[in-house]
C-alpha cells in the first residue's frame, strides 16, 4: 500500500475540499490501535507484577493495575466521567448494568473487584483483562457454581476492597432497571458489609445510547466497540447513594436496592 500517494487529512482538516480521510476515521483508527497495543502492554505488566507480589497483596495489586489502565482507557476513548456522591472504599457496590463500559468507568474511579457472568471470561481481550484483574465469574445456570461464587464474594468483601455487583444478571438498554436476582446478595446477608447503590447512565451528542453505548440483546463485541471509537465524547453519569449497613434477607435487599436505583434514575 502506497501511503504517500494519497493526502491524509489531519483531524482539523476533516470536511475540507480535497481531504480524503475524515477526522472521525483517524480518531477511530488511533483508538483501535491504542486499545489493542496498550491492552497487550497491560497484560504483560500484570503477568510480571504478580510474580513479585505476595499472595496476600496479589488481589489488591490486580485491582490497582486495572484502575490505572482504566483511567488511561477513559482518556483514549473520550469518556468524560461525572459522579454524584462518592464511590465507596469498601463493602458492596450494587449497580444497574448497561455496558462493558460500566466496568471501565467504575474501575477508573477507584480500584475494585467485579462480579461478572461467566460469558465475559470468553470475550476477546476483555476476558483476558477481566481474568488478570481478579474478576469473580458466575455461572448462574449452575446452583453449585453460584454458591461457590457467593463464598468468593464473601472473601473479596473481607479484604476491604469494594466489590461491584450487577444483580440484573445482564445488561439492558437503560430504559428500565430489570428485576434483581438475589442469590449473590447472600454474601451481604452473611457478612453485613456496608452496601452502596449506584445508578449508571450515559449520554452522547450523536447517535443513540441504547443502540450504540448500551451492550445488550444479541450485539457482538468487536463491531460494537469499534463503533464507539467514532464517538468524539461519551459522557458517563454515575450517582452513588450513601454507604450503609442494611438489614433483611437477600430478597428484601434486592427489592430495596433496585427501588433505590430506580429512584436515583427518575
Amino acid at each position: 500500500m502506497n501511503v504517500s500517494s494519497a493526502p491524509v487529512a489531519g483531524i482539523g482538516d476533516a470536511g475540507r475540499p480535497g481531504s480524503t480521510i475524515p477526522a472521525a476515521t483517524l480518531l477511530a483508527a488511533w483508538r483501535a490501535f491504542a486499545v489493542v497495543f496498550f491492552s497487550a502492554c497491560a497484560l504483560a505488566e500484570i503477568m510480571a507484577v504478580i510474580l513479585f507480589v505476595g499472595r496476600e497483596r496479589r488481589l489488591a495489586a490486580r485491582t490497582e493495575w486495572l484502575h490505572r489502565w482504566c483511567r488511561f482507557a477513559c482518556r483514549v476513548l473520550g469518556i468524560r466521567v461525572t459522579t454524584l456522591g462518592a464511590m465507596p472504599r469498601s463493602g458492596l457496590l450494587v449497580c444497574n448494568h448497561l455496558s462493558y463500559l460500566d466496568i471501565i468507568v467504575l474501575s477508573s474511579i477507584r480500584p475494585c473487584i467485579f462480579v461478572a457472568k461467566r460469558d465475559v471470561a470468553g470475550w476477546p481481550l476483555f476476558g483476558w483483562l477481566a481474568h488478570a484483574a481478579g474478576t469473580i465469574f458466575v455461572d448462574r445456570q449452575r446452583p453449585l457454581a453460584t454458591a461457590f461464587a457467593v463464598n468468593r464474594i464473601h472473601a473479596a468483601i473481607a479484604t476491604g476492597l469494594p466489590v461491584v455487583l450487577f444483580p440484573e444478571g445482564t445488561s439492558s438498554d437503560g430504559s428500565t432497571v430489570l428485576p434483581f436476582k438475589s442469590a449473590l446478595l447472600e454474601s451481604a446477608v452473611q457478612l453485613r458489609p456496608t452496601i452502596t447503590a449506584a445508578s449508571i447512565d450515559y449520554d452522547v451528542d450523536d447517535g443513540s445510547v441504547s443502540d450504540e453505548v448500551c451492550y445488550w440483546r444479541d450485539m457482538t463485541l468487536v463491531p460494537h466497540l469499534f463503533n464507539l471509537f467514532f464517538k468524539r465524547e461519551i459522557r458517563a453519569n454515575y450517582s452513588f447513594s450513601p454507604a450503609r449497613i442494611r438489614a433483611g434477607d437477600r430478597k428484601q435487599l434486592a427489592r430495596e436496592l433496585r427501588d433505590d436505583i430506580v429512584s436515583m434514575r427518575s
